[in-house]
């Protein structure tokens, strides 16, 4: 009877160190374009959004896993990473449950496909007649 009891705590124990979250990943995003791919974080990981400007012009998109040190904060990202030149700052706002940092990926990626290859057959129908 021991033995079942004690196998019953072990694979309590693996299933409890062993959740870890599902985020979606995306290195580097322009505008509201950032293609995903999925990602499993590390124990002390939440998934984070991450939400820049460059040039003041430029919104820049990241996805991804982060330590929860890191997380709800504003950073500046140099370029080269050893100089004191800012590039943009970005700031990682972070959520708890699996995919909650979902936003426009590949859907978006195809409408925006859709609307450059119908703006530019309609330039090219005008400029031919």
């Amino acid at each position: 009877m021991s033995r079942i009891v004690a196998s019953i705590v072990a694979v309590a124990l693996c299933f409890a160190v062993g959740e870890t979250l599902l985020c979606y990943k995306c290195d580097i995003g322009f505008f509201n374009l950032c293609v995903t791919s999925q990602m499993t974080c590390a124990a002390n990981q939440q998934c984070f959004s991450g939400v820049g400007k460059a040039a003041q012009v430029i919104n820049i998109k990241m996805k991804g896993c982060l330590d929860i040190g890191l997380c709800n904060q504003t950073s500046d990202v140099n370029f080269p990473s050893s100089s004191n030149t800012t590039i943009y700052k970005m700031t990682k706002t972070c959520c708890a449950t699996d995919l909650c940092n979902s936003g426009p990926g590949v859907v978006s990626l195809s409408v925006l496909t859709l609307l450059v290859t119908s703006g530019i057959t309609a330039l090219m129908t005008t400029a031919l007649v």
